[in-house]
């Protein structure tokens, strides 16, 4: 049998052009890396319950779609990491780009009249998530769709210290909660690929129970999927703050973070 971290499983011979620090198929026959992908739970089902809660409270379609993008990307990654078949990883980082985009028209929209439409960011948006899909089908180097993601991950952050420091600076907290959670997973996500010979080592030779809290690509899921959540509280915060509604963080169970807002009455 071969060592556990080249171990094949359910899915056959890894086809993707990138496979993480886990170790393949060592939790079940059926998940080449177990904890990378249950940890897309977190990027699944909350977004799923706030595209419902949206069309329940009438909100513009592109914070539905928002919503939904983040669950395609959960999804995606989910099957990424549960095959590492490289139609699976396309399935993974598209969308990654295709939903940052949605974030970007979102936060350049935030100051405009309810339900218009900025066809011109929008061709922008669409012409740049075509040209990166083409580029990256071409040439498959995961560093070219990385630098690509990084450039719209910084857009969203530029546009949301403009947002915090000049126009809401009551949202400092949302705002820096957001970015601050999403780069300690970029900071996760960094460790888990500079010191993976490390960390499997160590995880030969610690309780198993210890070894997955060593999972950084998982932490990585688990920080970003609550960043990218939290920036769309962020944006539709601040977007319901334009239309003059009056919008509230709630935690559900005293745990998860939800919007809630009511119009303003006419008197």
């Amino acid at each position: 049998m071969a060592p556990a971290a080249d171990r094949e499983g359910y899915w056959g011979p890894t086809t993707s052009t990138l496979d993480w620090c886990e170790e393949n198929y060592s939790v079940t026959w059926y998940i080449a890396e177990f904890w990378n992908t249950v940890s897309n739970l977190i990027m699944i089902i909350p977004p799923m319950f706030g595209a419902i809660q949206s069309v329940r409270d009438g909100l513009e379609k592109r914070y539905i779609a928002s919503y939904l993008a983040l669950t395609v990307v959960g999804m995606g990654s989910w099957c990424f990491h549960m095959t590492l078949k490289y139609e699976m990883q396309l399935l993974d980082e598209l969308p990654m780009i295709y939903s940052c985009c949605i974030f970007v028209y979102c936060m350049f929209e935030c100051f405009k009249i309810k339900n218009s439409v900025n066809y011109h960011l929008l061709f922008t948006l669409v012409l740049f998530s075509l040209i990166v899909t083409t580029v990256y089908l071409k040439v498959k180097e995961p560093i070219f769709h990385q630098v690509m993601y990084g450039m719209l991950v910084f857009t969203l952050v530029l546009r949301s210290i403009y947002i915090v420091t000049w126009v809401y600076p009551w949202l400092r907290g949302l705002g820096y909660t957001s970015l601050g959670i999403f780069l300690l997973g970029f900071l996760f996500w960094n460790i888990d690929n500079i010191f993976c010979d490390s960390l499997r080592d160590f995880r030969k030779k610690v309780p198993p129970i210890i070894g997955i809290t060593t999972q950084f690509h998982a932490w990585w899921h688990i920080l970003t999927g609550l960043g990218s959540y939290l920036h769309i509280l962020f944006s539709l915060y601040t977007r319901t703050l334009y239309l003059r509604y009056r919008p509230k963080v709630k935690f559900l169970f005293g745990i998860w973070p939800v919007i809630l807002f009511e119009p303003l009455r006419k008197h």
